[in-house]
């Protein structure tokens, strides 16, 4: 699968990816590769110029887009914002209203249902965006570099919320980001690109325990594994 754009630059050429059901896998790569506009190949969001892409029958709220800016309605409060995707969809207006607390309930923020987004910190306003996201109950979540202007404790916060998320509601997940430690963190499996034209050129299995913590994060093997995926990253970057 390619992409070229109407002035002709070439963002992506021979982009093969296949994904296990419930799978959690990180797009990594620099500046310019093409991660985000795979991500939004594969959202439906643009079309490819060449080649397709695959996905399961829809059945309505397949698909959960968590963008790198919180995007959030300045003037509606955290409840009317998740709530809008199934206002959107037709959903009855209490239905709507339960299912985005709890919605909110799931990321945490059980409490803040009427707080407005100038309230909200920074990582408060992501987990909107987070719950905003899962409120359909998507088949595939599909996050843009969501924690990228984070500060580092409430990012390996959010990073442990995700997981947890992602484990009790067993959705399939592509996750953008510039860190080695944060996608093998995350992930089952990474997929390094480089750039000009965008391609993918590794793919390299996580090992790592069902449950991710602290403990994992600051293991050798953990550490190993960040050094692997860094020396693939190095060549993405050098090919």
């Amino acid at each position: 699968m390619g992409k070229r754009f109407a002035n002709g630059f070439l963002a992506l050429e021979g982009i093969g990816l296949a994904l296990r059901a419930g799978e959690f896998v990180s797009l990594l790569g620099p500046s310019g590769c093409g991660k985000s506009t795979l991500l939004r190949i594969i959202a439906g969001l643009i079309d490819p110029s060449d080649g397709r892409i695959d996905r399961p029958p829809a059945t309505g709220g397949e698909i959960g887009f968590v963008f790198q800016e919180p995007t959030l309605m300045p003037w509606a409060t955290a409840l009317r914002n998740v709530s809008l995707p199934l206002r959107l969809a037709g959903a009855r207006r209490a239905e709507a209203r339960a299912r985005a607390g709890v919605a909110l309930g799931s990321v945490g923020l059980g409490g803040f249902e009427t707080s407005y987004p100038r309230a909200l910190s920074g990582g408060m306003k992501m987990r909107v965006s987070i719950a905003r996201a899962l409120v359909t109950q998507p088949k595939l979540l599909l996050m843009d570099e969501p924690f990228a202007a984070l500060d580092e404790i409430t990012r390996f916060r959010l990073n442990n919320d995700l997981l947890s998320l992602w484990r009790e509601q067993k959705f399939t997940a592509i996750f953008v980001t510039h860190s080695v430690f944060e996608s093998v963190y995350l992930s089952e499996r990474v997929f390094v690109m480089a750039a000009r034209p965008g391609r993918i050129v590794a793919d390299i299995a996580i090992d790592g325990p069902p449950v991710r913590d602290e403990k994992f994060r600051t293991s050798p093997d953990y550490a190993a594994q960040c050094r692997a995926v860094s020396q693939a990253l190095e060549a993405a970057m050098a090919a």
